[in-house]
């Protein structure tokens, strides 16, 4: 099992990225891939604990894309903690209950967050789904939250 590791340097410091990650204002502001909305329903941020929010297709291509597929448009994701270092870590692990005629099964997420010279390299290692289609959708996704979150931390827009 091979990981994926994305790498992406952000305009801010270390402390103010683990805010954008970690709070469900933060969260609800970049963590969405394009075409979709977030909400924080439960965020428990401790080993064990767990982050449960709902992601809406709100994008025509992304709404179409879940109807042809036999999805809802919106999901309730589970993800539990098992590693949190303020603002250097955070590993959780994924639940993946809503691909249609297969079993749920967890994948894991390391992200590891050190300041720079220009801010803060945020590395994000992710384990691969069941089959390479679905990790090719996970990663695009997530490259895609990461910039959302650079986006979101020039603009000066941030958790407080």
């Amino acid at each position: 099992m091979t990981t994926t590791t994305l790498r992406r340097t952000v305009p801010a410091t270390p402390e103010h990225v683990w805010r954008q990650w970690t709070t469900p204002d933060g969260i609800q502001t970049w963590w969405a891939p394009d075409g979709f909305a977030v909400t924080v329903e439960e965020l428990d941020l401790r080993p064990g604990g767990e982050l449960v929010y709902t992601m809406t297709a709100t994008g025509a291509e992304q709404i179409a894309f879940m109807e042809s597929a036999g999805m809802p448009l919106a999901t309730v994701s589970r993800k539990t903690f098992t590693e949190v270092t303020p603002t250097g870590r955070l590993a959780y692990t994924s639940l993946v209950d809503f691909v249609p005629d297969h079993e749920p099964y967890e994948f894991l997420t390391v992200v590891t967050l050190t300041a720079t010279t220009k801010g803060t390299e945020v590395v994000m290692e992710v384990e691969p789904l069941h089959d390479d289609v679905w990790t090719g959708r996970l990663v695009q996704g997530r490259e895609n939250e990461l910039a959302n979150l650079e986006r979101v931390l020039s603009q000066g827009v941030a958790a407080s």
